[in-house]
């Protein structure tokens, strides 16, 4: 007798962001963020700019309930350029809750549980490219001359002549 087939087209499996939810928000809001859109989404929510120069570490909710206080990090040079943008860092973050749950924001140079639990993640630097020198492509040239397809041809002697170039650094 033939099994019937499971519902959806997932056989039986689940997606990982599913598996993973429930301990990222529970992680979260550890620390206050019962929002984790918040964390994922830090650089649309205040900016590409700000970002780059601030990471938010803790919400932490008073006795009386009037609102909470977002403690960011950032490096000691940016902490006078971030002071100054505190109510619009404010006024992103509520509009990310829907309400205005962020009545503070306090700025920190240092995290509260210690430097290795809450460094500021800045961008990664660039990646150096180098330009293969003329020997190189004439050798990734020759490899791919007999590839019948012209667009083909130099596409794969464009990424030959950047392995060999590799290989050779």
């Amino acid at each position: 007798m033939k099994q019937p087939r499971p519902n959806g087209t997932t056989y039986g499996f689940s997606r990982a962001a599913a598996l993973m939810q429930t301990r990222i928000r529970s992680a979260s809001e550890k620390r206050g963020f019962a929002v984790t859109r918040l964390l994922t989404h830090w650089a649309e929510v205040v900016g590409a700019a700000t970002a780059q120069i601030a990471t938010p570490v803790n919400v932490s909710y008073g006795k009386g309930g009037m609102g909470a206080t977002l403690t960011l990090l950032t490096t000691g040079a940016q902490a006078p350029m971030l002071e100054m943008q505190k109510d619009q860092i404010r006024d992103k973050v509520n509009a990310c809750y829907g309400y205005r749950a962020i009545a503070r924001v306090r700025i920190t140079q240092t995290a509260p549980t210690g430097f290795a639990d809450g460094r500021v993640a800045f961008a990664p630097a660039p990646k150096r490219v180098t330009q293969p020198s003329a020997d190189v492509i004439c050798k990734a040239t020759a490899l791919s001359e007999n590839i019948d397809n012209d667009d083909l041809r130099a596409a794969l002697a464009r990424l030959g002549s950047h392995v060999l170039a590799k290989q050779q650094n």
